[in-house]
């Protein structure tokens, strides 16, 4: 287990996970016992070959998918302790997702996909907090666009912006690898 100091300051942590799909013949361990703990405020990387169950990992980091056995846990919450209301407003409220597939709605303009969360929280849009994120991502001037009229890549851009929009209050961010790209693109912008 894992020193007590390092515990407390984890923005979420995996004790024991593990998920398994399937039975008999078709039995598949996704998850075999993973013990891991990411720092808040640091940048970590889940790699690994494709089936190696990095998706896994972060859809149950996220409460997305239910562990088959052990925990999980975002601060000091334990997500498999949660009912289904209580994990979607944790998840609202501290866990950024950004999915391979960027689940955009089509008949919102980017702006409006960015801050639907805030929208959907009941919450004020910080519109400076917004306006930097956009500049940052390299978007402002496609705010005013559906998600039929951007490119890929600016879908994805606004992906990475609505999960980042709460970033000074969220505790956990989760990305798959294809979103690691971006930021390389718009580092070289």
């Amino acid at each position: 287990m894992s020193d007590v100091s390092e515990v407390h300051s984890a923005a979420a942590r995996a004790s024991s996970a593990t998920k398994i799909y399937g039975k008999g013949d078709t039995l598949v361990t996704a998850l075999d016992s993973v013990d891991i703990s990411f720092e808040a405020g640091k940048f970590s990387a889940i790699m690994g070959p494709s089936g190696s169950g990095k998706s896994t990992l972060m859809h149950c980091m996220a409460g997305l998918d239910n562990l088959s056995s052990g925990k999980v846990f975002i601060g000091d919450t334990d997500l498999t302790e949660l009912s289904e209301k209580e994990l979607t407003l944790l998840r609202r409220s501290n866990i950024g997702f950004i999915f391979q597939s960027f689940n955009l709605v089509p008949t919102l303009n980017a702006l409006e996909n960015i801050t639907l969360p805030i929208d959907l929280s009941g919450n004020k849009v910080d519109t400076d907090w917004v306006g930097q994120i956009t500049e940052v991502v390299n978007l402002s001037d496609r705010l005013k666009h559906k998600p039929n009229e951007l490119s890929g890549g600016q879908q994805q851009r606004v992906a990475v912006s609505r999960a980042l929009w709460e970033a000074n209050r969220i505790s956990f961010l989760l990305m798959s690898q294809q979103e690691i790209l971006i930021q390389k693109q718009v580092t070289k912008s």
